[in-house]
């Protein structure tokens, strides 16, 4: 395929899709599908199904026993490393080097990205859950930012759709505040979960644990579940790539199904900075990427475009094309503005004696989830916090090593026999909070510091606000308090200090309303300035909810595909 600026029928296609995660993955199958010539874009590398160069190695098969130097976190990892447990061995070569793609910030925001084809799919936590009616219409009930032109309603037949292909495990609920949807069998939970479970179902009052609801094969239907898949194996290396096709990614699912197609052409190695904009018709002709391979800048052209590099990248091009084409692309004031992410990293632990002679068998990948139980409108209202969260956890054995330390053996029998012996039960859970939109939490361009392909950077000022911080007493003691419930020992709180950035659950940079006035794109993703345009991963989210939000990005994306294909047909477009 030749790529040049010349415009001719060689870089034209039916649509451009630029990003490769969960949203340009879904974005490519479904337009290819529906029959369009569609070139996906993609910044960084190639990566097929299979290309995991670590996911059948063992801890000491890899350097340093899986830990990155002092050396190379300083020079390349300072702010992907920062918490000090995200980049190892096992998964570095996912993660972007901090010196290679610099960006500024007032406040400290933690900014996690991979740059490969399939992106994020590949090493994010897999939870997926539905939005609730409560939660598409906070906004408007409660008078903050905007509210949604769209309920819960109309995603839900979405919902279900995006649900059948990827295959969520988990458990119906019956719970208004996190919606049941099409579930493949739940992942068990382990011995100490299921006290916990039945501990809080007996003196909690309404709360209730359950499995997380992941995207793992959990069963395997080949007539369903295309690409490259396979049941999951239970193995717990999923940061590193699944071989299996176990869980969900767009290298494994969603881009080996666009391919088999025939329509789509995919080009790695390709950064967008900018559409080209038809200032007459109001409507994007194209988008500009520069290789980074070899730094020459080309143009491709298309009668609609998707924008699913991830709510930064993709609120960054938007934000750009004002800079190159000399236009407004936003007459709400809102474009760049109205950070969110989660606030974690907050919660309690505890341990227990019981359960001396069960260990687990494999390795699940997958713990605990409490859904919402804040500000339902029930006794369990708050009044000093708007919204609310719920927990991810999980309980285990403490491995070898820890009882080596805690018996403080030396080389000899008494070694051997702590080789074999696990420690024992811990549980804990962790909060995640919704966070409120706020204007003021924005990004801006940053055109003197420039990344390793000579293109603008970023700088953030965003940071939690009174609300945020207003739930974190609750977000520890309430967590406290169902693990003592459950008959846990030696409990206690922590709050290790998230700060936005690092839920990697970036969201509301372009923000989704009813008219350009308070929005960037309208009920259909589409950008008010160019509705030939559709935003589709988070950039578009007009609020948060307290849960994981990849799976309202596939029902989102699966559902402005449709309408742009249909868009197409009425030759709207």
């Amino acid at each position: 395929m030749k790529f040049n600026s010349q415009g001719d029928e060689e870089v034209t296609y039916d649509a451009i899709v630029v990003g490769t995660g969960i949203s340009g993955g879904w974005a490519a199958m479904e337009l290819t599908k529906k029959g369009l010539k569609t070139l996906v874009l993609e910044k960084g590398r190639m990566v097929q199904h299979g290309d995991y160069p670590t996911a059948s190695l063992d801890t000491w098969d890899m350097e340093l026993q899986n830990n990155v130097s002092a050396e190379e976190i300083e020079k390349h990892y300072y702010k992907q490393n920062r918490t000090g447990y995200t980049v190892k061995p096992q998964s570095k070569h996912w993660f972007v080097k901090d010196d290679e793609h610099p960006y500024g910030e007032t406040e400290r925001f933690d900014w996690m990205r991979g740059y490969h084809v399939g992106g994020r799919s590949i090493m994010w936590g897999r939870h997926s859950y539905r939005w609730s009616d409560m939660d598409f219409t906070a906004n408007a009930r409660q008078g903050i930012a905007t509210p949604w032109p769209v309920g819960y309603a109309e995603i839900d037949p979405w919902y279900t759709y995006v649900e059948t292909f990827a295959g969520i495990s988990g458990e119906k609920l019956g719970l208004s505040q996190l919606p049941d949807g099409n579930f493949l069998p739940m992942m068990p939970l382990n011995c100490v979960e299921d006290q916990v479970r039945k501990g809080v179902a007996e003196n909690m009052g309404g709360r209730v644990v359950t499995a997380g609801r992941v995207a793992h094969l959990t069963a395997y239907d080949p007539s369903v579940h295309l690409g490259t898949r396979g049941a999951c194996q239970f193995r717990n290396r999923c940061i590193r790539g699944c071989p299996y096709g176990g869980y969900f990614s767009s290298v494994s699912s969603t881009i080996p199904v666009a391919q088999e197609t025939g329509n789509m052409t995919l080009r790695p190695n390709s950064s967008v900075y900018s559409l080209i904009y038809d200032k007459e018709a109001k409507r994007a002709k194209g988008v500009r990427f520069r290789d980074t391979t070899t730094g020459e800048d080309h143009e491709a052209f298309a009668k609609v475009i998707f924008l699913c590099a991830s709510a930064i990248p993709s609120s960054f091009i938007v934000m750009n094309t004002e800079h190159e084409e000399g236009v407004t692309m936003d007459t709400s004031g809102e474009l760049g503005g109205n950070i969110m992410d989660h606030h974690f990293r907050v919660g309690a632990s505890g341990a227990t004696d019981d359960f001396g002679d069960k260990i687990e068998k494999g390795r699940k990948p997958n713990g605990v989830y409490i859904p919402r139980y804040q500000n339902l409108g029930d006794r369990n209202s708050k009044k000093d916090y708007l919204r609310g969260f719920g927990y991810q956890g999980g309980a285990g054995r403490g491995g070898w090593s820890h009882t080596v330390r805690e018996m403080n053996v030396k080389v000899g029998p008494e070694l051997k026999e702590a080789l074999i012996r696990p420690g024992k039960w811990t549980m804990g859970l962790t909060a995640f909070a919704e966070t409120l939109p706020d204007t003021n939490n924005r990004m801006t361009i940053d055109r003197n510091k420039l990344d390793k392909d000579g293109l603008p950077t970023l700088v953030f000022n965003a940071k939690w606000g009174e609300n945020e911080y207003a739930m974190v007493d609750d977000m520890m003691n309430d967590a406290a308090e169902m693990l003592e419930a459950a008959g846990l020992k030696d409990v206690s709180t922590y709050n290790a200090h998230s700060y936005p950035g690092l839920g990697i659950h970036e969201m509301g940079m372009a923000r989704m309303g009813s008219s350009p006035s308070n929005s960037v794109v309208d009920k259909h993703n589409r950008l008010w300035a160019a509705p030939n345009v559709y935003m589709t991963d988070g950039a578009f989210m007009t609020s948060a909810a307290c849960v994981n939000p990849s799976l309202t990005y596939m029902a989102f994306t699966a559902r402005a595909a449709d309408h742009a294909v249909n868009e197409l047909k009425k030759m709207n477009i």
